[in-house]
Parts: C-alpha cells; sequence; structure tokens
C-alpha cells in the first residue's frame, strides 16, 4: 500500500484533487447566497380590494311583488260573415294601426244582396207614393158630396109639397113620392159616407204600409252595407298582431265567427300583483298626502333577468275587495313599453315604497354573502386587517341593503375582491373599482 505523500505526488491524482476542488468552489458560493438572501427577502403585497363605508340615511323600504304582464287592450279578429277568405294585408308579428286592413274576404254575394236590397227600398218607395195619391179619396168625397146634395133637395121637396098638399092644393101622391125621395137620399148619402171613410182607411193602412215597406227595405240596405263592410276586416286597434290563424283560401265564418288573428295593444301595458292589507293601507295614505301629481309614487317593474324596466309605473286600479282566501288586494299599474320588450304573459317584479326608515345603516347589495344560510360582510378595520361579520338585513333600498344588526355607520365592507380574502389579511383597500385601477395601468 503506498503512502499519502506518494499518492499526491502522482499526477492523476493531483488533476483529481483540482476538479474536486473546482467543484466545490462553484456549489459553495450559490449555497451561501442562498441562505444569506433569506433575511433580506422581499414582503408579500397586500391584496388590493374595493371598500364601501356603511352609511347612515333616512331611506323609504321597497317592497317587491310578483307581477304578470298584461295587454292594454287585446282583441279577437274574427270574421263575422260567412265567406272565403282572399288576402292578408299584414306580416305576423309586425306593428298594426287602428284602421289598417288586415284581411280581405269575397265580397260578391254581399254586394249583389245590396243591390238586392237597393230595388226593394225603390219599390217600397214607389208604393208609398202610389198610397199617398188622394185621387180615389177625392172621388168618393164628390160621390158624398153628389148624395149629399140630392137629399137637400129631397128635403126642399118635402119641406114644400107638405103644406099643399095639406091644403089639398098638390096630389097627395106628389107629397108622397118626394118623402120617399128624401129617404132614398138619406140612405144614399149613409152609404156615400161609409165609402168615403173606409177609402180614407183604406188609403191611411196603405200610406203605413208602405212606409213600413221603406223602412225595411232601409234596414235591408244597411245590413247589406254591414255584411258588404264585414268583407274588409280592419285592426280596430293599434298593436302588435300575432300569427295568422287562417290560411287565405279557405272558407270562413260559417256558424260562428272565426277567429283570424289577434292584436294586442302593447304601449303601454297592464302590470296586475297583490299587496297585503297592511301594504294597502299604508299606500293609501301615502297618495293622500302625495297631493300633486308630480309627487306620485312612481313603480319599478323589475324583470326575469334581474334588470329594470326603462319607464317607471303608475297605479290605474285597485280591485273593489280584498280576496278573504289570501288576504291580498288585486291592483293594476301601467307601465310605458314604447320598444315593446315586454309582451303579455311575462312574469316580473313590482318594487316600490311600503314604509319608511329613520337613520338606517345602509351598505351595497354586492357587499352581503350568503354563508350557510347567514348573511356576511367582509369589514376592513382601521388597520386594513380583514373580519368576518354577521349581519341581519331589514329590508332593500334601491341598490342597498338595509342592516338592522351587525354593522355601525362608517365601518368599510369590501364590494369587490371577496373571494380572494379570508379573515386576519391585510388588504389594500380602496374605494376605485379594481377594474379601472387595472386599465389605468
Amino acid at each position: 500500500m503506498s503512502s499519502p505523500v506518494s499518492w499526491w505526488r502522482s499526477p492523476s491524482a493531483r488533476r483529481t484533487a483540482v476538479l474536486i476542488l473546482a467543484s466545490l468552489a462553484l456549489l459553495l458560493p450559490g449555497a451561501c447566497g442562498d441562505r444569506g438572501a433569506q433575511p433580506g427577502a422581499t414582503a408579500q403585497p397586500a391584496m388590493p380590494v374595493v371598500v364601501a363605508a356603511a352609511t347612515q340615511e333616512t331611506v323609504p323600504i321597497y317592497n317587491e311583488y310578483v307581477a304578470t304582464v298584461d295587454a292594454s287592450e287585446s282583441v279577437d279578429i274574427r270574421a263575422r260573415v260567412e265567406a272565403y277568405l282572399q288576402k292578408q294585408h299584414f306580416q305576423e308579428g309586425r306593428l298594426v294601426h287602428a284602421g289598417d286592413l288586415l284581411f280581405s274576404l269575397d265580397p260578391r254575394q254581399y254586394a249583389a244582396d245590396l243591390q238586392s236590397a237597393q230595388a226593394t227600398l225603390a219599390k217600397a218607395k214607389a208604393d208609398l207614393m202610389f198610397a199617398t195619391d188622394k185621387v180615389t179619396v177625392l172621388q168618393a168625397q164628390a160621390t158624398l158630396d153628389q148624395a149629399r146634395a140630392r137629399l137637400a133637395k129631397a128635403n126642399q121637396d118635402v119641406n114644400r109639397l107638405k103644406p099643399l098638399a095639406e091644403q089639398q092644393a098638390v096630389p097627395q101622391q106628389d107629397y108622397d113620392d118626394a118623402v120617399a125621395s128624401r129617404l132614398v137620399a138619406e140612405a144614399d148619402v149613409t152609404a156615400k159616407q161609409a165609402s168615403y171613410d173606409t177609402t180614407v182607411l183604406n188609403q191611411k193602412v196603405s200610406i203605413d204600409e208602405a212606409k213600413a215597406a221603406v223602412l225595411s227595405a232601409e234596414a235591408q240596405i244597411q245590413r247589406a252595407e254591414l255584411n258588404l263592410g264585414y268583407c274588409s276586416i280592419r285592426s280596430p286597434v293599434t298593436g302588435l298582431i300575432g300569427r295568422r290563424q287562417v290560411a287565405p283560401g279557405n272558407l270562413v265564418g260559417r256558424g260562428e265567427a272565426t277567429l283570424l288573428a289577434t292584436v294586442s295593444a302593447l304601449d303601454p301595458l297592464r302590470v296586475t300583483f297583490a299587496v297585503s292589507e297592511t301594504d294597502w293601507l299604508y299606500l293609501m295614505r301615502r297618495v293622500q298626502r302625495e297631493v300633486k301629481e308630480s309627487e306620485r309614487q312612481l313603480i319599478e317593474l323589475v324583470l326575469a333577468d334581474g334588470s329594470i324596466h326603462t319607464h317607471k309605473g303608475r297605479f290605474i286600479i285597485a280591485e273593489r275587495q280584498v280576496d278573504p282566501k289570501t288576504g291580498t288586494l288585486a291592483m293594476v299599474c301601467e307601465f310605458r313599453n314604447p320598444e315593446y320588450h315586454l309582451r303579455p304573459g311575462m312574469f316580473g317584479r313590482v318594487r316600490l315604497a311600503v314604509d319608511r326608515k329613520e337613520n338606517a345603516i345602509l351598505i351595497p347589495q354586492r357587499a352581503v354573502m350568503e354563508l350557510q344560510s347567514a348573511q356576511t360582510v367582509y369589514v376592513v378595520g382601521p388597520d386594513n386587517k380583514v373580519a368576518l361579520r354577521t349581519v341581519v338585513l331589514g329590508g332593500r333600498s334601491g341598490n342597498r341593503f338595509i342592516v338592522a344588526d351587525g354593522l355601525r355607520a362608517g365601518e368599510r365592507v369590501i364590494v369587490e375582491g371577496q373571494l380572494k380574502v379570508k379573515p386576519g389579511m391585510t388588504v389594500a383597500p380602496t374605494d376605485k373599482p379594481l377594474t379601472e385601477e387595472q386599465g389605468a395601468h
């Protein structure tokens, strides 16, 4: 076995030692540097969050009620006469105006009925003119006058011959003939009077019948004109028209008024909802206080997607009685809908103020989180440390919650960045949205 001195003298041994020392020289400075960097390492920056201070105000308390949307007017367009549907003059699902032509029916049958009624009226007027002619009455009057004249002569003859016959100045036979002639004349006058009265009565009856025939013919013309007018079906209201129910070429109106389409007036719309007796009494007291129309409460409509309808609503109808089964009163309000975004049958929530809260603590709705059925918020203390706080909410005012318990005015709550923090963490609070700050950089 060789000694260490003899091993060191070997060239190969010296080269191996140099390589080992060089490797150690490369490794030792890095290791020492790593151990020296730990005491001077840079601290982790605080998490930026958006905060808002809890405010104290006197605000109205809003309630929301489930509501249904309905058209202010909805009209079924029906065929009122039996005919073939010739043409459709509108585009389905589009706006139509009052008076616009919607459908055309085959009018030929009703045009012929109108001409027939006009002819009947002309004949009735001619009959009336003939009935009012007084020729027959005048003839009967003349005959009666002649009979009266003969009676007058007979009376004169009797009166003249009577004293002469008594004095036997004339034959008794002449007097008897005069008396008989007077009796005949009296009977003739009676007969002619009866004939005259009958003629006058017949003329009156004929005139009345002719007038009735004229009125009947005029009514037939009106009916025929109506039926002919029903062949041009127009919209009675301005609104959106739905799908057609019958295509052109089909026979409509047989036995019933066939439904062709429906037009709904959608601006404004009616929204129906139900309120409790307590809310109703509050609303009525408030309406009595708000004398001026400009002070009346406007109503918000929250749509199914959570958005709020652009236009505010107003009350128009309250049901006459409270529903004894539910203890609620149905109410109707009206909303403008010029864009026709709302349609009948939609559901939403009506939001309106039902009370007033004095010195209420308010925080943005975005600050509230639900944790195991409890309402919680992250509170940032004076030292910018985060604490989880359970709160009791007491209603809503606009886009803010009313805090009944758990917060004081002035305390800061996190409204953006809650998912990135945890209790005890130090944060960097700001009142500007984080998206804006990031965009600025």
